[in-house]
Parts: structure tokens; sequence; C-alpha cells
């Protein structure tokens, strides 16, 4: 105990810009570090660093995110936000194919070479340079199928970031490998703010969804600069893509996954396009909604996800994963369906009431957002025993669900359409489970355990807030209120039941003072 505090405290040293935010988060990297016990100190040491950076980091973007977004959504109209969501499954498909999946290949890599990322790095330059080729040309085919005609030229333009983003791609893997998290977040931190600050200048000249593009496309770019920056490695002009042709199969998988992932996230958005051609409005809410329950329930995963697939690679074992499933659960529950409380409130009070109709999407969105981290826990160990073959499969069959139930719920509404999504997200994590059980031997009732009961505390905690504020009317008031109450007696529950996550989180805290 007193190493890893002792550890978690020079981690928090580290950097004195921080201050007292980085004690903060770094219980959060203590919790994992208990989690992960691993059999090496320079395992342990690389996964406590790697785990509070990647918190920051998920952090700092949600946080960057989120003033971004309120500013963006006051000044641009729900109609606005159309075009952007209707292309948005062209551009990160396109994102998928670039990179093949051989980025994640290398991740998951014993010890890649510079060979190995000079190949995917050249790979996915002339792979972006062909699949932006195919889409500027059919570009005014996407506009025809909208009936948008400015689509033409706003998917040509957005369509540049990806064909930019693929310069960084090999670079965004070595870092991953090599757990460059504090590099990461800075890097990330930067191209949020300069992107952001750029959308924000032209939305507020009246440049409307054209604002949005620039915002993708500044971000990709100095994504690509930062990356560039910190790496030691650089590409060469020795190009040998037998690295390529040996990873091809695993890859092949990976790929089909990210693709069959991007239509799963996109797919609604994609949908509503076409239907509600004539009432774009009702795109922009829901685009609008599953943004903020996007960057909700990635404040949860993006903290361990990038290192779970290096931990699990090394080891995964039941313990590990099963003390990770209970961190997640300990932030997420509360974290989604807080978001849910608060939602009309949360939107009336940041972007505004011409955005209202969004807020029962994205209450809806909440519920199964609760459970997406999981998803991503539990893809990161299926990846890191190899099988990306099963992880390819789970994800073609929900999506072949999910489109057999949009098609036969769309014409009752958005609302039952957006409900029938989040059941199928929802109870098709017990496949999942039904995979990690068949490679590590982890048992249902045993996940059951770790994450039931946070999930039924949380829920509680939600509807004794809901209740005890209910005749409050001032948004901003009952905004707070809510936050605040339901945090405070989230965690004197947790301190009453004596949760050992808990527990630790408390003692760490004080020994800091």
């Amino acid at each position: 105990m007193e190493g890893y505090l002792s550890h978690c405290s020079s981690v928090c040293k580290d950097t004195k810009f921080w201050g007292n935010l980085q004690r903060y988060l770094a219980f959060f990297s203590l919790i994992c570090t208990f989690a992960c016990d691993m059999s090496t100190e320079n395992l342990k040491e690389r996964t406590a660093r790697g785990l509070f950076w990647g918190t920051l980091n998920s952090g700092a973007t949600q946080v960057l995110s989120v003033v971004i977004g309120i500013l963006l959504g006051r000044m641009i109209a729900p109609a606005e936000w159309a075009p952007i969501g209707m292309i948005a499954i062209f551009s990160a498909i396109a994102g998928n194919l670039q990179s093949s999946g051989f980025s994640t290949a290398i991740v998951n890599m014993k010890e890649p070479t510079a060979n190995d990322y000079n190949a995917v790095f050249w790979f996915n330059i002339l792979a972006s340079a062909c699949i932006y080729v195919i889409l500027f040309i059919a570009a005014p085919w996407i506009a025809l199928f909208f009936e948008q005609p400015c689509l033409t030229d706003l998917s040509r333009f957005i369509f540049l970031a990806f064909f930019i983003s693929s310069f960084g791609i090999s670079t965004h893997a070595y870092m991953t490998k090599n757990m460059m998290n504090r590099e990461i977040t800075v890097v990330n931190s930067c191209a949020l703010i300069c992107s952001g600050i750029v959308a924000v200048i032209l939305a507020f000249n009246g440049f409307s969804y054209w604002s949005l593009a620039w915002q993708q496309v500044v971000n990709a770019a100095i994504l690509v600069i930062g990356r560039l920056y910190y790496v030691k490695w650089h590409p060469s002009l020795k190009i040998d893509f037998s690295p390529i042709r040996r990873t091809w199969k695993f890859a092949l998988n990976i790929l089909v996954t990210m693709v069959i992932n991007t239509v799963n996230n996109n797919v609604l958005t994609f949908i509503f396009g076409k239907l509600f051609t004539k009432t774009p409005q009702v795109v922009g809410n829901f685009f609008q909604a599953s943004k903020w329950n996007t960057m909700a329930y990635q404040l949860v995963s993006g903290s361990i996800e990038q290192v779970a697939q290096p931990v699990l690679v090394e080891r995964g074992e039941i313990p590990v994963f099963r003390k990770m499933l209970r961190f997640t659960a300990f932030l997420s529950f509360p974290a989604m369906f807080g978001l849910a409380l608060v939602a009309q409130e949360f939107i009336l009070s940041t972007i505004g009431p011409k955005w209202e109709a969004c807020v029962p999407i994205l209450r809806i969105l909440c519920v199964g957002g609760a459970f997406m981290p999981f998803y991503s826990l539990y893809k990161n160990l299926i990846i890191s025993q190899g099988r990306s073959d099963i992880n390819m499969w789970l994800n073609v069959s929900q999506i072949v669900l999910q489109l057999l139930l949009i098609f036969l719920t769309y014409q009752y509404g958005i609302i039952t359409v957006v409900c029938a999504y989040t059941l199928l997200n929802i109870v098709w994590l017990t496949a999942w489970q039904t995979g990690a059980k068949q490679l590590i031997g982890v048992r249902f009732r045993d996940v059951c355990k770790d994450v039931v009961p946070f999930a039924l505390i949380s829920a509680a905690v939600m509807v004794v807030v809901w209740l005890a504020t209910a005749n409050i009317t001032n948004s901003y008031l009952l905004l707070f209120l809510r936050i605040v109450i339901a945090f405070f007696l989230y965690v004197a529950i947790m301190r009453l039941l004596k949760v050992k996550m808990m527990e630790d989180c408390i003692q760490f805290i004080k020994g800091k003072r």
C-alpha cells in the first residue's frame, strides 16, 4: 500500500503546473494500479503513470470539448448541425480504412520494430490518398442522396481531415505502445484548444457549419504535428511492406470490426439524415444528444483504454480484468445516470432552450452510455488474447441486429428507435461476456457481482435526488444542487457500505494532505 502511495505521490510531483488537480485525479491511477497486480515493478510503474495520464487526458479532452461544444451550440442552430452529422459516417469509415487495423496490430506486438512503424506509415498515406480521391468523386452523389446540395463542397473539404490524419497514425500507435500518455495529453489538448478557437471565431462571424468543418481539419493537422514532435521514431524512404503482409489477417479482422463499430456509432444519424431530409432540425437534435452522451462515457472509457490493451497483453488474467470492471462500474454508472438526471437543466443552462427537443433523446442514450465503457474493456481483452476474429464477429452480429431493429421501429418515431437501439446495446454485452469466458474463464455471475451493485446504487441515488429537488424551477440552481447532492450521496453510500475501492480513494486523498 505504502509503495503504491509513494509512487503516485512521485507522479503528482513530476509536473507542478497541475497542482492540486493532479492529486485528485491521481487517485484514479491508484485504483487501477491496485487493479493491475503485475509481476514486475517496471510494468507497475508504466501502468500507474499510463493510467494517471490516461485519466488526465480523458478528463482534459472532455472538459475542453464541453466548453467548445457549449460555445458552438449557442452560436449554431440545430438545423445547421445536420449537414455535419449526415456525412460523419463517411469520414469515420474512411478513417478506419486508412489504418486498416495495422496500427492496432502494432500495439498488440510484443516488440515492434522501426520497420513495422514505417510500413504502416506509408501504407496509411497511400490508402488515404486513394480513399480521398474516391470520396471526392462521390461527393455529388452523397449530396444527392441526402438532398442537400451544400454537401458536395462541404464533404470534399471535411474529408481532407482524415487524409491529413494519416500522417500521424503510426506515431500515435508508437505513443500508445510506449504509454506516452503525458505527451498524448499535451498534443490532444493543444489540438482541441486551437481547433476550438478557430471554430468559435468562424461561428461568431456567421460561417455556420463551415466552422465545424474547419474545426475537424485544424484538429487533424495539429495532432499530426504534435505526434511527430514527440515521437523519437521518424519515417524513412526505405519502404518495406513485409510487416503488412505478416499481419494482414489480424489487421483485416480489426478493420472489419472498426468499420462495424463506426457504422454502429453513426448509423442512427445517417438513417435519420435520410428519413428527415425535410426536417433537418431532428437530425441536429439527435446529433447534439449523441455528442454529449459520447463525450460523457468516453470520459470513463478513455481513462483506461489507452493502457488496457498493453496491460492485458502482458497479464490478461481474471483478477486484473475483474478489478478493471469494478473500476469502470464505480465511475460509469454514477456519471451517466447523473447526466440523464440533469439532462434538461444542463441543456437549458449551457446551449440554450433551442436545443430542448434533444433532452429526451439524451436521457435515453445516457442509460445505454453507462454500459459503453464495458464494451471497450471487453474489446481490449479479446484483442489482447489475439482473437480479433471473435471481436469482429461480435460487432458484425450487433450491427445486423441494430439495423433490423431500426427497420422494424423507425415508423414509430425517433424516440422508439433510440429506445430499441439502447436496449440492444445493453443486452448485447452478454455476448461479449460469453467470448471473455471462453478466453480467460471469467464467469457471468462474477461479473454481475462486480457491476450490478454499482448500477443499482447509482440508480437509487438519482431517483432520490430527483424526488428531493423536483420542486425547484431555476435551471442553474437545479443543475448545481442535483450534481452536488448526487455526488455526496453516492460517496456517503460507498463509505457506509465500506466499498474497498472508495476506502482506497479516501485514504489516498487523506495521505496527500
